[in-house]
């Protein structure tokens, strides 16, 4: 009886210590699963930590690099980043004719206002002033009445005036000679106005073909076609058109009012003219 009691103690005691070693095994695998998955949140952590810092790292670079480049450009800055700089950017390397082609037109159109402006006078008060003249105290009253007067039709009749004592083919001929110069003189610049007119557009063309290139050499290079690879070599399409469609429609539209404007001076000084022949000879007849 003693030894069976002995028997079943020992089994027992086997049971319990098998219990507490199984117990132990899962534990010890518990904690050997739980410390990787610790691990590679830790790691994740890390990785989006270190994102963040370079990310941080990164914009004060682009802030001190900004703020260098104000230092360095001034005023300019201000227009190098402002819409319309950004534009001229965007727009490629055939921006740069085109920004001379608008400089030169507007010079020249502000040149021609100015010069077209001064030269408009009363003519039927100068003829007035000149008949009378004449009548009055004669040729040397006439011509000083020419002499005060600004613009090119007084110029042509004071070379018609000169000419007086030679007889009226004489006059006539010094009139036309001297307006052939005044309209020389009022077309200056004309054709400078004409060449940017036609010579715009077609550098906006141009820079259409240059971007469209750009594109689709963006898309031979690239393995996935996306809409950002094209974007820019559009959009430089489509801003050098615009640029040169922009320059050359108010250039046209500036080099046909001149125009008209010279054809009325034309036809001012033949009308003066041909009172002042009249004039002339009837005063000879007397």
């Amino acid at each position: 009886m003693a030894q069976k009691n002995r028997s079943t103690s020992g089994v027992l005691v086997l049971l319990i210590l098998a219990v507490i070693l199984c117990f132990a095994m899962a534990t010890a695998r518990t904690q050997e699963s739980a410390a990787p998955a610790a691990n590679t949140q830790t790691a994740v952590s890390g990785q989006d930590s270190l994102g963040m810092a370079k990310g941080d790292s990164m914009s004060v670079i682009k802030k001190i690099d900004d703020m260098k480049e104000h230092a360095r450009l001034g005023w300019f800055y201000k227009v190098r980043y402002s819409g319309l700089g950004d534009f001229y950017v965007r727009g490629g390397v055939f921006m740069h004719p085109l920004l001379a082609c608008s400089i030169i037109a507007l010079v020249f159109i502000f040149e021609r206002l100015f010069t077209l402006s001064r030269a408009r006078i009363d003519v039927k008060s100068l003829m007035n002033r000149v008949s009378q003249a004449l009548r009055g105290e004669g040729i040397d009253a006439a011509l000083k009445v020419c002499e005060g007067t600004r613009g090119p039709i007084a110029a042509v009749i004071h070379s018609g005036l000169l000419r007086a004592g030679q007889g009226p083919d004489a006059v006539k001929e010094a009139i036309e000679t001297a307006g052939s110069i005044e309209t020389s003189f009022l077309e200056r610049g004309l054709v400078v106005l004409a060449t940017v007119s036609t010579v715009a557009p077609m550098l906006g063309f141009l820079g259409t073909v240059s971007g469209m290139m750009n594109a689709f050499a963006a898309i031979a290079a690239a393995e996935q076609v996306s809409a950002k690879i094209v974007a820019s070599g559009i959009q430089e399409a489509l801003i050098t058109t615009i640029a040169g469609l922009t320059i050359a429609i108010p250039t046209s539209v500036g080099h046909a009012f001149f125009v008209s404007q010279i054809e009325r001076f034309v036809l001012e000084m033949e009308e003066a003219s041909a009172n002042l022949v009249n004039e002339l000879v009837e005063l000879n007849k007397k």
